[in-house]
Formats: C-alpha cells, structure tokens, sequence
C-alpha cells in the first residue's frame, strides 16, 4: 500500500518528525545524568525519561489528530480510527541507563494493522531513519539503501542479546548465524538502521513486541530489504516475537528456511 497519495500524508509525515525531535531532545535531557530505574512485571527497566517521551508524544499526536489511535510502551492503548500510532520512547532501555548511546526511538504509523511510516531515532548520536510505504528510506535527509548480500555465508549477521533467546530458538540462530561471515551482539532497533544503510545483512531477534518492531518494517523494506516474522509472514499489530530482517529477497528466503530447520 502506497501512503504517499493519502490526504493525510503530509501532515503526518511532519508530526513524525517533529516526534522524533521530541524524542531526541527529552531523551538527551536524560542521558548519562542520574536517574532512578524501576522494574515493570516483565523484569524489562523503566525509567522516567521513557514516560516523559511517552506522555508528551501522545499529547502532540492528539492535539494533531484526535481521531487516531495511539498504542505504546508505557502507558494504555487510546483506541482511535483507520490510523494507530504506534511508539517505543526509549528502544533499548538497558543501553540508555548504562551510557551505551545506541538507544532508540519508535514512531509508527500503522493504517489497519499494516505500518505505512516509520521513524528509527537514535538521539544519543543524532541519527534517523525515515521509511514510508511505497517511498525510498532517508537516512538523515539522504536515500538509504540496503547491501545486495544474497548468501548466508557472505552476510554480516546481528541479534541485540543472546539473552533473548529460548534454547530453542538460540539453537536455530546460532546454527544460521555460525554459517555467516560475522556475526555481533548488540544494538537494538540501531541494527536495522544499519542494515537499511547497506552496513550489516541480517537481523535475527525474538522477544519483540509490536512497539519494537512496526517502525522498523517501513525503513527496511524502504531501503529494498524484506522483514518478517521467522515464517515469512508480514509483521503487524498482532504478530508474535520472532523477527527477521534480510538485505536481499534471496538472503531473507534463505534465513527463513535456516529457522525453520528443527
């Protein structure tokens, strides 16, 4: 679906942006300064400067567009009409607390269940990703393209953590992942900013949640890469925790059959 011709576009391309300078601007107000880190139920941190960005992003979006929806990390869902936005304030909360400044955020816009814009932010070093469906990614104003990788054994792999991992599925990753040229840890959504910009093939990853990954499919299919869950479906608002990120349509066919491999 092309969202460059809707009514709306415009307008909501430019709340995008103005999101992604609110993000950058409290996040870095917050960065490498003391701060307390709570626990939620799930054992993931939470910090204040992630519910400051959560709380005036919802403010701007409803003042913009009071009829759209708003689902994010921190707080209740606003149920809205035809558009959801869809956010992570601080993606990567674990490097944000401990000074590692590959931290994001996660501006989506999700138009019935399929992600039509999407912003990676990266405020600690001041780099953005902008994909929109039917439109090339931009990489800080400049047309960002993915590698032309097409072999397993010729690809750059990355996953955030080991940690994330059942024995299951860090069985299938470490079985693909041993087969290609390097493979590094580390990075959360920075991964697929990379792999948009042609600097790594392949992100593997599981324990996601929509917020972590619907921005992310308009910037890596932007830039002429696929991205799925591990069996090759679209990722949407009710997709399950396994995704995958390929360069190439043939890289990604091959990582799909490798984690499908019992």
């Amino acid at each position: 679906m092309n969202f460059a011709g809707h009514a709306d576009f415009h307008r909501a391309l430019a709340l995008a942006g103005r999101l992604a300078d609110t993000s950058r601007a409290i996040a870095r107000s917050y960065f490498r300064r003391p701060i307390d880190v709570e626990q939620k139920p799930d054992r993931s941190p939470v910090t204040v400067a992630d519910r400051a960005i959560e709380t005036e992003l919802r403010r701007m979006i409803r003042a913009e567009f009071p009829t759209h929806g708003i689902q994010g990390e921190e707080f209740a869902l606003e149920p809205g009409e035809e558009f959801t936005w869809v956010l992570d304030p601080i993606d990567g909360t674990k490097s944000f607390i401990s000074g590692f400044p590959l931290f994001g955020s996660l501006i989506a816009l999700v138009r019935e269940g399929e992600p039509m814009l999407g912003i990676i932010e990266t405020p600690a070093i001041g780099e953005r990703w902008v994909g929109c469906a039917g439109l090339p990614t931009l990489f800080n104003g400049e047309t960002a393209r993915a590698s032309v990788c097409s072999r397993i054994e010729a690809a750059r792999v990355y996953t955030t953590s080991a940690d994330a991992f059942d024995p299951e599925g860090w069985q299938r990753f470490d079985r693909l992942s041993r087969r290609a040229a390097l493979r590094r840890f580390g990075g959360d959504c920075y991964l697929y900013g990379l792999l948009a910009s042609g600097h790594c093939d392949l992100v593997i990853e599981t324990g996601l949640k929509p917020h972590d990954f619907l921005a992310l499919v308009p910037v890596v299919q932007g830039a002429g890469g696929r991205i799925s869950d591990w069996q090759g479906a679209p990722l949407g608002l009710h997709s399950g925790s396994h995704v995958v990120a390929a360069a190439t349509e043939s890289l990604w066919r091959q990582a799909i059959d490798a984690l499908a491999a019992g």
